[in-house]
């Protein structure tokens, strides 16, 4: 019937997919490009395959198979009513098992397992003249040769992953019967009677449990949000954006992957994400492989920018004479002399939404700023200057536990201004004390926010180990091995 798996196949098959195919962000339409994506190699597929192979060996067990009755023939006894009842699968064990992907397909398959049944027993037999004969007992079924196979192929409709049962059987090569109790015939006429039924009703059991859970698998993923709300103002996605794709030795799946508005505003018309990404993890060979294109950030970016987010007042800062107008006599002497050793605030606004861009080493990014400046004249605040800068900034990277996180340094920056009521000012003197603010003053707020980052898309249950990061083109990659969180603890 086709390919063959593991008895536990049923509850792998549930398990597994719903770790592989977890979604991550973004509004998408369908056929339209992904800016996220994540490539689970052979590696990784072996160890999701071997982690739910244990776990599902538990999840199923017990199974119950259906009762089975048949009237034989005995010499010197005559008809026999022979009953099996209470028939349980209570253990398993395995063999061996692999996991392959085909052009479209995916297969799953355990061979040479073993199954541990127990059932109970009875028989009667009689005649018009002999009353009638019954005993009752145990018995345990050893199956050997137990093999479970099925194929599935995963389609994307509709921003969901359709999940489709191609083909399914399984197959038991042999069963021996021990039977606590009875007459010495009966373990002869048990095995005769029921060897082909017994074989039967375990293929039986374990195809019809496949079909269920496949049938409940479908459904939970039908049922996915393709919205996941991350803050009162932003949502991710989480639609596919294609079929997964299979290879002879990686699953990739990818999904949009932009930030939106909660409101539901797509950010597809700003963003056109040019080619793919060519850089894959190196030797030796991780589990998985996410690839984050620069429009995630960019849209996140201008999501908040949209929301006015993007401004904050700066009233503490290391370097306290910046904040007093004492702090710039040398630099704006009109100042102090109006107000003449006075309390002051930076008003900080970003003016339009900051360009993100990945090269080879880091992530770049160009930031328009409007400053503020405020002098606390009593309970007055009275906006006396506006600075209007350019600000570079570069940032690498960096895993912390399984979010993503950096740290931004400023490169360089151009200030002019933009208005003033203490006369005018001199940019060129102007440009220490402005460096002064962006770094103790405007970086170190966002850097508080950027190091403790933001998840990556990871399957629930799980954590990244030994994970490497790096830049390329346009493309932020993050390649790691797997531990479960329980085996972590």
């Amino acid at each position: 019937m086709g390919c063959f798996i593991k008895f536990s196949s049923p509850a792998i098959l549930f398990m597994f997919l719903s770790l592989l195919l977890i979604p991550t962000s973004a509004h998408v339409q369908v056929n339209e490009g992904g800016y996220i994506s994540a490539v689970i190699s052979k590696k990784g597929l072996d160890f999701f395959k071997n982690y739910l192979i244990n776990q599902a060996t538990s999840s199923i067990i017990p199974l119950e198979l259906p009762d089975i009755e048949k009237s034989k023939k005995i010499p010197l006894i005559g008809k026999v009513h022979m009953a099996l009842s209470n028939i349980i699968i209570y253990s398993v064990g395995i063999d061996s098992s692999y996991v392959e992907t085909g052009d479209t397909d995916l297969l799953l398959a355990v061979s040479g397992a073993t199954a541990d049944c127990g059932m109970n027993w009875e028989y009667s037999y009689g005649s018009w003249l002999l009353p009638t004969i019954s005993d009752s007992g145990a018995a345990t079924v050893l199956v050997e040769g137990l093999e479970v196979g099925l194929t599935v192929s995963l389609k994307e409709q509709g921003g969901i992953v359709k999940v489709i049962l191609v083909d399914c059987g399984s197959h038991v090569r042999d069963i021996s019967i021990k039977v606590d109790g009875g007459a010495s015939w009966l373990y002869q006429a048990l095995f005769e009677a029921f060897e082909g039924k017994i074989k039967s009703a375990v293929e039986s059991a374990v195809t019809k449990k496949i079909s269920e859970l496949i049938t409940k698998l479908d459904s939970i993923f039908q049922s996915l949000p393709k919205q996941i709300p991350v803050s009162d103002i932003a949502s991710m996605n989480t639609s596919f954006v294609r079929s997964p794709v299979l290879s002879d030795s990686s699953v990739e799946v990818e999904i949009n992957g932009l930030f939106t508005a909660s409101s539901g505003t797509s950010m597809l018309n700003y963003y056109h994400k040019g080619f793919e990404s060519s850089a894959s993890c190196s030797s030796p060979a991780k589990m998985i492989g996410i690839q984050l294109n620069e429009n995630v950030f960019s849209s996140g970016a201008l999501v908040y920018f949209n929301a006015n987010r993007l401004h904050w007042i700066i009233d503490d800062i290391p370097e306290k004479s910046v904040l007093n107008t004492s702090g710039w006599r040398h630099i704006i002497p009109q100042l102090y002399t109006q107000y003449p050793n006075d309390g002051m605030n930076l008003y900080i606004s970003v003016t339009s939404p900051p360009k993100i861009h990945v090269s080879e080493h880091d992530i770049g990014g160009t930031i328009d700023l409007d400053m503020t400046i405020n002098v606390l004249d009593s309970s007055e605040v009275i906006p006396v200057a506006c600075i209007s800068l350019v600000i570079n900034t570069s940032c690498f990277p960096e895993i912390k536990g399984d979010n993503l996180a950096g740290v931004i340094r400023l490169n360089d920056f151009k200030a002019s201004l933009t208005w003033s009521r203490i006369g005018n000012l001199n940019m060129h003197i102007f440009q220490s004390m402005m460096s002064t603010i962006l770094k103790t003053g405007f970086l170190p707020y966002i850097n508080a926010h950027l190091r403790r980052g933001f998840p990556l898309p990871l399957p629930s249950g799980f954590t990244l180990e030994n994970a490497e990061i790096f830049c390329t083109n346009s493309w932020v990659v993050v390649c790691s091995d797997l531990a479960a969180l329980s085996l972590t603890k």
